[in-house]
């Protein structure tokens, strides 16, 4: 059910994420291997940032299968980003179609999604009851991701009072999100949907990120999340893997799946936890 990695640190080529390592995204899409479902075919979608030119990130999706798009596997030769994020998608809620691909843009942030909300038609209508008309007409597609992430900006805006962007601490940002986990909880046992909804969710403002893998229980409903630090993410061939740094890390990488078989270089994300990753590679982990 999707997979997604995303990046933060020293400016690399999007092909050394995408289609160059081992288990590359371009692998998982035909044969993820850590979820039951192996298929990753019902689209794809690359957001990226060039701070010199504009702080809003670009996005490239399309609808065909990942390991059959030419257009991909050209286009991440040549984009070089020091934010990057991709996303493959198997379709839950919402067909096929270049609206209903990850990543979501809004403003300068991006979000994606690895998981789903059961039942979702059940509580649509209970979920856009809870946005103003300006999230609300932003939402373009039919995933229960993209109405989360209209559903997190609106909470955000409350509860910061309209504030957005570096003035907004990653601390208060993750609270948002367990706000909106809580919320759809609530949505959901009012509906009387007892399937556990998961919430493997990234966001990035191009500067700054927050990865979450949260579910609503994970004893029985859970999604795999990992992260490596280190000097950089080189590959060489089809062999890659994270040099290690002296002292802080200058590159952080956040998967679905390990991309590499190096076991050591990765770390798991606990069950509902968030991984909080500064501008300057700073991280932690903590609750939701």
């Amino acid at each position: 059910m999707c997979r997604f990695v995303a990046y933060l640190g020293a400016p690399i080529l999007a092909a050394d994420l995408i289609t160059r390592p081992e288990n590359s995204l371009i692998h998982q899409s035909y044969q993820a291997r850590e979820t039951p479902e192996p298929l990753n075919g019902d689209g794809f979608g690359m957001g990226w940032y060039n701070h010199a030119l504009r702080p809003e990130p670009g996005l490239f999706k399309a609808i065909t299968p990942a390991w059959n798009n030419r257009n991909l596997k050209n286009l991440a030769e040549i984009v070089e980003s020091n934010c990057l994020f991709a996303h493959i998608r198997a379709a839950t809620e919402g067909g096929v179609s270049e609206e209903n691909n990850h990543p979501f843009r809004y403003n300068q942030y991006l979000m994606m999604h690895n998981g789903g909300v059961p039942g979702f038609k059940k509580i649509k209508r209970d979920l856009i009851n809870r946005l103003s008309d300006h999230y609300y007409q932003w939402i373009n597609g039919h995933t229960d991701s993209e109405h989360i992430f209209a559903l997190y900006m609106q909470r955000v805006s409350d509860k910061s009072g309209a504030r957005q962007g570096s003035e907004l601490s990653l601390d208060f940002l993750a609270d948002c999100f367990a706000d909106v986990f809580a919320e759809i909880e609530e949505l959901m046992a009012a509906r009387g949907i007892t399937e556990a909804a998961v919430f493997n969710m990234v966001i990035t403002d191009g500067h700054r990120m927050i990865a979450t893998r949260y579910s609503s229980d994970p004893r029985r409903q859970s999604r795999t999340l990992y992260f490596s630090k280190g000097k950089k993410y080189v590959c060489e061939g089809n062999l890659c893997q994270m040099l290690p740094a002296d002292g802080l890390p200058l590159s952080m990488l956040v998967v679905s799946e390990k991309l590499d078989d190096y076991k050591e270089e990765w770390m798991r994300v606990p069950d509902n936890h968030a991984l909080l990753i500064e501008r300057d590679l700073q991280h932690m982990i903590r609750p939701l």
